[in-house]
């Protein structure tokens, strides 16, 4: 009883200075802070259709806090979720045994990472996907799995798939999971499939019924044709004259990042007749990023490799580009209008239909000062990150742990798989980092002690 008071403490006390560090920045950039992406997803908010780059789960998110006209407090249901992941990795460790000290470690980052409370304050979705996936997480670590527990996992899952398309493996991951803690029987596996599936296949139905087209987007051959394009060579590929006008004469030594051959009017596919996201684009970029792989898998898993281990430097180099970059950081001065991507009806939306008023950032000192000092100190470094990763699998080789203290299998395997997945699919993103941090940390946890689902009393559930 006294390690668990003292490490209630320690978090309380962590919490709290979350929580402080979150009203220092509402303070200091008022309303929120925008993304380029933001003001599509208000767009799609006020006027709800599916979008051909980007599911609506966040968009649906904005709709259901549009009754108070106020971004102001869109950011502030995203602070209360970042402290909520924070909270859900405490109580989850200490609940399966682990130590108070590496619970409250665990939580650590998620509460006082000062990118993370950047994020948090952007319009963006990914406060909310890391919120769906670690409450599944959690879910899934219950002592009982009935079909009540795996349906509420599938609907949280099918959510987070709905938020950011990168979730859309965690149905397998987390079926998998299932069939493990039932010693191979697949019922509740399939109850959490089918909740998983409902949902996704709803969406899947309304994107068709509006674009004519079977997916949840309709920009995966582009994205992956971005991808390729940081390796791919026409001349090793021969490819056929109708995909030939993609190809990039320059080496890929000297091309720019992938996100450009999705923006840039200098990509090939953008100089395309037609909106980059066409169905025929799409498919014309799909094959031509299928060819590549397939002609140079080195090159494609080397890629992936090289983009990957931009999420475990030691600094934060800049990258893809400044203005992107820039995003990620506390500004000095309020952020000029995106000169990347069509923003203007969407601003034009957000400040007539959905704030009804100003929606450019004002800064207001000495508290965004003080946001931007924190920032230059508490972050957690990319290398850290790939510690944090490597001590499950490192301390379970050696210690050899029992076949019940394997809790830490899921949340890891989650982590690494949302580290994964975007420099596969698309490109690397620092953004993109953020939500496998607290599901990395909580495996760690794990076996900082001995965990296992008997260290939770049967009338407890978490």
């Amino acid at each position: 009883m006294v390690g668990w008071a003292r490490g209630h403490r320690w978090f309380l006390g962590v919490l709290g200075l979350g929580a402080v560090l979150r009203a220092v920045t509402m303070l200091g950039y008022r309303p929120a802070i925008w993304f380029p992406d933001s003001y599509t997803y208000v767009v799609t908010a006020l006027k709800p259709r599916p979008d051909l780059v980007r599911p609506a789960g966040y968009s649906m998110f904005l709709r259901l806090l549009e009754p108070f006209h106020s971004f102001a407090s869109v950011a502030l249901v995203q602070h209360l979720l970042g402290l909520l992941v924070g909270v859900l990795v405490y109580l989850t460790a200490r609940r399966l045994g682990a130590p108070g000290w590496a619970a409250v470690l665990a939580s650590a980052p998620s509460l006082l990472d000062a990118y993370q409370i950047e994020l948090e304050h952007l319009l963006v979705s990914d406060t909310l996907f890391a919120a769906l996936v670690m409450s599944a997480i959690c879910l899934a670590l219950s002592r009982t799995a009935g079909w009540r527990t795996a349906c509420g996992i599938g609907l949280l899952v099918a959510a987070a798939t709905l938020t950011r398309t990168v979730g859309l493996p965690l149905v397998v991951i987390f079926a998998g999971w299932l069939i493990y803690r039932a010693r191979g029987r697949v019922l509740t596996a399939g109850v959490m499939l089918a909740a998983a599936a409902l949902p996704i296949l709803g969406y899947g139905a309304w994107f068709h019924a509006t674009h004519g087209r079977i997916g949840i987007v309709g920009a995966n051959g582009v994205f992956l044709y971005a991808k390729t394009m940081t390796f791919a060579d026409c001349a090793v590929m021969r490819p056929p004259a109708d995909l030939a006008v993609l190809c990039d004469p320059r080496p890929p030594a000297r091309r720019p990042p992938a996100q450009e051959y999705v923006w840039s009017p200098d990509s090939p596919l953008v100089k395309l007749p037609g909106i980059t996201f066409t169905e025929e684009n799409d498919a014309l970029a799909g094959r031509f990023a299928s060819l590549a792989i397939r002609s140079q898998p080195l090159g494609y898993l080397g890629s992936v490799a090289s983009e990957l281990a931009r999420s475990f430097t030691l600094g934060r180099p800049v990258y893809p580009d400044q203005e992107v970059y820039d995003y990620y950081e506390f500004p000095a001065a309020p952020p000029a209008p995106p000169g990347r991507y069509p923003a203007t009806v969407g601003a034009e939306r957000a400040e007539r239909d959905y704030e009804r008023g100003p929606i450019a950032t004002r800064i207001v000192e000495p508290y965004a000062g003080w946001m931007r000092a924190y920032q230059d100190v508490v972050r957690l470094p990319g290398a850290a990150v790939l510690v944090i990763l490597l001590i499950p699998p490192v301390a379970a080789a050696v210690r050899r742990l029992r076949p019940d203290s394997t809790l830490w299998v899921l949340p890891w395997t989650t982590a690494v798989v949302l580290l994964v997945m975007p420099p596969a699919v698309a490109e690397f993103d620092y953004r993109y980092v953020l939500p496998a941090v607290p599901a990395a940390c909580l495996a760690a946890a794990f076996v900082a002690g001995k965990p296992s689902f008997h260290n939770i009393p049967r009338n407890v559930r978490i």
